[in-house]
């Protein structure tokens, strides 16, 4: 049982960590050329691609997004670690589960509160593009999805995971 769910849970965070992966290269490259390309001509033939200055502001969200999603599941996006290193491993266990649940519930709501915001902002358009609003707002959406996964997968995990492997969990982040 263990071993099965620790599987799913790593095909799960993989897939989820493959998909942020892509976005953040293709975003970068795509923004370094865009910008890149944008400031020579700026600066050789004095004219710019107009469509240029909206790029970041469509394509930078999922940047950072993605980057946010990978953070958590590395544990670097929100954590306080020199506390809970201090409990006892039931208690750190319990604790990080709580936690779980509650990073489950809050992204829950974000994302809730976000694809009600969806009908609303696909309205609205990029000026030079019209590219609507959403695209940037979609973002937001996949991000919190990726995040309630990722918080699902690492609540699994602190549940399924024996109590052997708790005390050497808590030995490895005590030395």
């Amino acid at each position: 049982m263990f071993s099965r769910t620790n599987q799913c849970c790593d095909w799960v965070d993989a897939a989820v960590q493959a998909v942020c992966r892509w976005i953040l290269y293709i975003t970068m490259v795509f923004l370094f050329v865009v910008l890149t390309i944008n400031v020579i001509l700026r600066y050789v033939a004095g004219t710019s691609m107009q469509w240029a200055g909206e790029v970041p502001e469509l394509v930078f969200p999922w940047l950072v997004m993605a980057g946010v999603v990978l953070a958590a599941q590395h544990g670097s996006h929100i954590s306080i670690v020199w506390l809970t290193e201090k409990f006892s491993p039931s208690l750190r266990r319990v604790v990080k589960l709580v936690n779980a649940a509650i990073l489950m519930v809050g992204y829950a709501l974000l994302a809730w509160g976000t694809w009600t915001l969806m009908p609303i902002v696909h309205t609205e358009h990029s000026h030079v593009l019209g590219v609507p609003t959403s695209v940037t707002y979609g973002c937001m959406l996949v991000g919190f999805v990726a995040l309630i996964l990722t918080a699902l997968t690492q609540g699994v995990k602190v549940w399924s995971l024996p109590a052997s492997a708790q005390a050497h969990d808590a030995s490895s982040h005590a030395n």
